[in-house]
């Protein structure tokens, strides 16, 4: 056992409940202000203007809309299974609130008069800890499809399913590697061995695979299929309203700011402050920590608004390539060659940190090779498509024969519509 392991379990009971109320409330008032800051930045970047209506510059929007789902009439369908039905939203919320439970945020303090870690509790498997308590969320959102009685929140919980053992597998493999390297599994003795160095330069490679199977794991744009409205018309939770609706979205956020806070532990020394404040011998001690780990988790926040405001949803079948055929093969090839370098370094070879550094640019060249490559066969494959139902003709169909409107299947042609002229338009008017 690691020596930082023993300054665990000491604290006196009101202390251990005091942490874990700050823990709460930091991811309740975390969670209000990313609501806010998210509506506004995506107004910012697509030329809007956003909440401004209750309080100051809308400061208050999120609260009064909280305050409205939770005194909206809670409906529950008439062929709902009720007890699972019950049950899903807290399913989905609780492990993502434990899930910080081995989070640091900062080194041992002095709190009146008793020092102890900034950290509820760590031990030697902790990030497996993190990585069981992420699965077993996810049964929320498929629990609460199913258990709804209708098709569309069914098809959502069903996507939700694939989407965590396609891209948990990828993280999972990051997670090795991270562990090979540090020679530990808990969250403090990781933040630990990046004294010198962070993990975003040694292991880029698995910062990237992570990074991007963490924004799938949460089910955000342009991830987002298990809600994807276009189709399913919001997703899992179609039948959920007042504070269970609200309960999920609070999961969802939740959830945000947990990977977060874990990318930042496992690639960005946690909290550590960031090179020059490092110079600054204060910057790591007393409560200036605790600051830096903030900032990087808003950091990673941002990159979730980023990408929602930026990137289209991706085709199903882009969503299963980009996790099975480039980020899962590319972490596996990764992780054999920390190993090996992990076992130069044992044997006393001292370059290892530069070919690994080397090693990591080539392993991220091909992944964006691999990607680039899936979306010229994605093209190709359109076109090819196109021009073999050019050249053997589609047969016309009525998209209103059944009475409701429907798309037109493969092999068959939707009529062309054209505007009617204004000649035709006088003389239905005559």
């Amino acid at each position: 056992m690691r020596p930082g392991l023993s300054a665990f379990g000491l604290d006196p009971w009101w202390l251990i409940l005091a942490k874990s109320l700050v823990i709460f409330v930091f991811l309740l008032l975390t969670t209000v202000v990313a609501i806010y800051v998210e509506r506004k930045v995506m107004a910012w970047m697509q030329m809007r203007v956003g909440p401004n209506r209750v309080g100051p510059y809308g400061l208050l929007q999120t609260l009064m809309d909280g305050i409205k789902l939770a005194l909206k009439e809670g409906i529950i369908p008439t062929a709902a299974d009720k007890p699972i039905y019950l049950l899903a939203p807290i399913i989905a919320l609780v492990p993502a609130i434990m899930a910080f439970a081995v989070i640091p945020f900062g080194p041992s303090v002095s709190v009146f008069g008793h020092w102890t870690p900034l950290q509820l509790t760590d031990f030697p498997v902790a990030v497996l800890y993190l990585l069981a308590v992420a699965s077993i969320g996810v049964y929320g959102i498929v629990l609460a499809g199913w258990s709804s009685g209708s098709t569309y929140p069914l098809l959502g919980g069903l996507r939700s399913t694939a989407q965590v053992i396609s891209y948990e597998i990828a993280m999972g493999l990051t997670f090795a590697a991270v562990f090979l390297l540090a020679g530990t599994m808990s969250t403090s003795g990781i933040i630990e061995a990046q004294d010198k160095l962070w993990y975003i330069v040694l292991l880029l490679p698995a910062f990237v695979i992570y990074t991007v199977s963490m924004v799938g794991e949460t089910n955000r744009a342009p991830f987002d299929l298990p809600e994807a409205e276009g189709e399913l018309v919001g997703g899992f939770h179609t039948e959920y309203s007042s504070l269970r609706f609200a309960m999920f979205m609070m999961s969802e956020y939740i959830n945000m700011i947990t990977v977060s806070a874990l990318a930042t532990t496992l690639f960005l020394g946690g909290w550590r402050a960031p090179w020059p404040l490092s110079l600054w011998e204060g910057a790591n001690t007393g409560w200036w920590p605790v600051l830096w780990f903030t900032i990087k988790v808003w950091m990673f926040l941002f990159l979730f608004i980023w990408l929602r405001s930026t990137l289209p949803r991706l085709r199903y079948d882009q969503f299963m390539n980009l996790g099975w055929k480039v980020l899962i093969p590319s972490a596996l090839v990764w992780v054999m060659l920390v190993a090996t370098f992990r076992t130069l370094r044992n044997q006393g070879q001292d370059h290892w940190s530069i070919a690994l550094v080397i090693g990591g640019l080539v392993i991220a060249l091909v992944v964006v090779l691999l990607v680039w490559r899936l979306m010229l066969a994605d093209r190709a494959r359109d076109e090819d498509r196109a021009a073999e139902e050019a050249g053997a003709g589609r047969v016309p169909f009525d998209p209103m024969a059944g009475g409701f409107p429907v798309p037109p299947m493969p092999g068959q042609a939707a009529p062309e519509f054209r505007r009617p002229s204004t000649t035709a338009k006088e003389a239905d008017r005559a």
